[in-house]
């Protein structure tokens, strides 16, 4: 699905007053992450409290400005307008917020919801107000200190490296969260602003590392590339592909084939013998 057809049907979600269709949204093991509250809540989760708040609520949600795109990422800006004064053409200022979402396939992994800001018409200000957000109001009340963060850090590395989770094909942010001992929020935080990258191109990186070696080993002839990819914890020969392709710059079968042949170069040759 299109970024923006997927923008528009949250949004109708919201105005149709359908806490399943919002929901829908996440993925099965997602997380919707409500800053101002403080909480988390898993698909079912949300479609409960939605409910709660749909009986008691009646809103209108419109985009405002731009949808802002990053690798697996989106974030836009919302003004939400109660019905009612909608209805007697009142003048109250709506209430603005911003989300912010990480993507899977077609749906959201984490959809972070910060509410309750000023108003603000321009794209210009759009942006401003996404960008300010998303540096400092991501976590806010995360309660994640630097020296938390570094040990959640450490946590992490022994539990890629050495317990090789990346291997798990079904690894999720909740389930690799609880191998560390850490909130998913904490988890989220410690990648995004820890490593640099979301949560899919982190676990990328350990498997097509993985992935590049077993392309190579034993002169590569033994697995298929689409063995390799199951091996390694993708669940499609596509994603593989699109993954590795986007982190290496080829395509594996290209990889395999251009390392072989400087293997076997006459200079790699001599160099061998030499070290023999």
């Amino acid at each position: 699905m299109q970024t923006t057809d997927f923008v528009q049907s949250y949004f109708d979600a919201w105005n149709h007053r359908d806490p399943k269709a919002v929901a829908d949204h996440l993925a099965a093991d997602g997380l919707y992450l409500d800053v101002p509250e403080n909480s988390q809540r898993t698909h079912d989760e949300l479609i409960v409290s939605l409910k709660h708040f749909f009986s008691r609520n009646r809103h209108e949600y419109e985009l405002i400005g731009d949808i802002m795109r990053g690798s697996n990422t989106i974030a836009f800006q919302y003004r939400m307008t109660p019905r009612g004064e909608l209805e007697r053409g009142a003048t109250r200022q709506p209430m603005t917020g911003a989300e912010f979402m990480t993507l899977h396939g077609d749906a959201a992994m984490t959809i972070t919801d910060y509410y309750g800001i000023a108003d603000a018409d321009s794209p210009a200000d759009t942006l401003a107000l996404t960008s300010t957000v998303k540096g400092s109001c991501k976590y806010a009340k995360s309660g994640l200190s630097d020296k938390l963060l570094e040990e959640y850090k450490s946590r992490l590395d022994k539990v890629m490296t050495c317990q090789h989770a990346y291997l798990q094909s079904d690894l999720t942010l909740p389930k690799l969260a609880s191998a560390i001992d850490c909130s998913v929020n904490h988890l989220s935080q410690v990648i995004n602003s820890g490593f640099g990258m979301s949560f899919f191109d982190y676990i990328s990186r350990f498997r097509i590392d993985h992935a590049k070696h077993l392309l190579t080993v034993d002169n590569g002839q033994h697995d298929a590339v689409l063995n390799i990819a199951f091996t390694v914890g993708f669940n499609s020969n596509s994603a593989f592909y699109s993954a590795f392709k986007k982190c290496v710059g080829q395509t594996p079968a290209q990889y395999r084939r251009t390392t072989l042949q400087n293997c076997t170069s006459p200079s790699a040759l001599l160099a061998k013998c030499r070290q023999n």
